[in-house]
């Protein structure tokens, strides 16, 4: 049988070694080899791939420390990331450098039930726009329901009618001849904001909370997704208390039922709210002071805590990060952080982070880039 274990770990070297020259964390062969904690033949195979690749180049001699002048690694600058970030009613284009920073971005206005031919048609057109001349590397995409990575479909969506199936990494792959990972949204924006915290290590949990509920795990810096691509997912979690609210599962009283944004909304226009439209429509009054959506905004995060609870005690991460527009509320933000802490043991949430992501509306976008780096090293590597 192959070594997978040894494969994973090659793979695992190319990342890093990408990262650790985008950061400039490691210039040289044998820096990365000390940062790394391997021999340094193994660096350079490594190196040598990734240069042959063109996502590494060499920029000249760097300061001899009494041996010969080491060669200076950088990210090659020809070629740019695009990423996307596709909803249901919106998609956000981003352009990247090859170090993942995020250069540009387009929205665009989509429906989701148009299909897939006519909705990456149009993502497709703002590629070529934010691309602009320049060589197009490696494309990432965030889609809103379940993914199966491997062959870059949806799996089992809600409200996506004729995507079931439907090859989504194959599709751009072949329209824009180069590398495409596609993943779920929650998952990307876990791994954009992680990455920004902490790099390749720690471990968290990244909860998008928005008019529907996802997250995301990640472990020692990479995506967690189990065996059938369902890590992680509190979304069809049942709360106690939340009675028989028919959720798109299938189920009832599931957590997308009673703490989502679109929830808030249900709810407001049940106790007379009939102006309310949106989640901002809600948060808006919350900021404002109106007691009954303060109370709904709280009420939610406290059925959010929750859920977080059972696996920050089991998962025990390094920080749980909020994004999405309910993050901005602060009364949401407390009341998952004081619940989480009523119901953890002290150990589970000694020197947890609870907080809102840093890097907000980017995170899917970072995130859809940093994936499509990583897979387009794994293949040169």
């Amino acid at each position: 049988m192959p070594d997978t274990s040894s494969h994973l770990a090659e793979d695992t070297h190319a990342r890093r070694i990408v990262d650790l020259v985008a950061r400039g964390e490691a210039r040289s062969r044998s820096e990365l080899a000390a940062a790394l904690g391997v021999a340094a033949s193994t660096v350079g195979i490594k190196v040598q791939s990734l240069l042959d690749a063109g996502v590494l180049q060499e920029a000249g001699d760097g300061t001899s420390r009494g041996g010969r002048r080491p060669r200076v690694l950088q990210i090659a600058g020809d070629g740019v990331v695009l990423s996307a970030d596709i909803g249901g009613r919106h998609a956000r284009i981003g352009r990247h450098s090859l170090s993942g920073a995020l250069l540009g971005t387009e929205s665009l206005a989509i429906d989701l039930t148009d299909g897939p031919q006519v909705t990456l048609e149009r993502i497709s057109a703002a590629f070529v726009r934010l691309a602009a001349d320049a060589r197009i590397q490696a494309i990432g995409v965030s889609l809103p329901g379940p993914v199966d990575t491997v062959t870059g479909s949806v799996d089992q969506p809600s409200r996506m009618p004729g995507w079931p199936g439907f090859r989504v990494g194959e599709h751009l792959a072949a329209s824009f001849d180069t590398h495409v990972s596609v993943d779920n949204d929650a998952n990307l924006a876990a791994l954009g904001e992680h990455r920004e915290q902490f790099g390749h290590t720690h471990h968290s949990i990244t909860v998008k909370a928005g008019t529907a509920i996802g997250s995301g795990v990640i472990v020692d810096g990479r995506i967690h997704r189990g065996a059938t691509s369902a890590a992680g997912d509190i979304t069809h979690t049942r709360i106690d208390g939340s009675g028989d609210i028919p959720c798109s599962c299938g189920n009832t009283g599931c957590l997308e039922t009673v703490a989502s944004g679109a929830s808030l909304v249900r709810q407001m226009r049940e106790r007379g709210g009939d102006s309310v439209r949106t989640t901002s429509d809600v948060l808006m009054l919350a900021r404002d002071a109106d007691p009954l959506a303060t109370t709904l905004v709280r009420t939610a995060g406290t059925h959010l805590g929750q859920a977080l609870s059972g696996v920050v005690n089991f998962f025990n991460p390094h920080a749980v990060f909020l994004t999405g527009s309910m993050s901005a509320s602060e009364p949401f933000i407390a009341a998952v952080r004081s619940r989480v802490y009523e119901a953890c043991h002290p150990l589970a949430t000694q020197h947890l982070r609870i907080e809102s992501a840093s890097t907000g509306a980017d995170a899917i976008l970072r995130g859809a880039a940093r994936l499509a780096l990583e897979g387009m090293d794994v293949a040169a590597a």
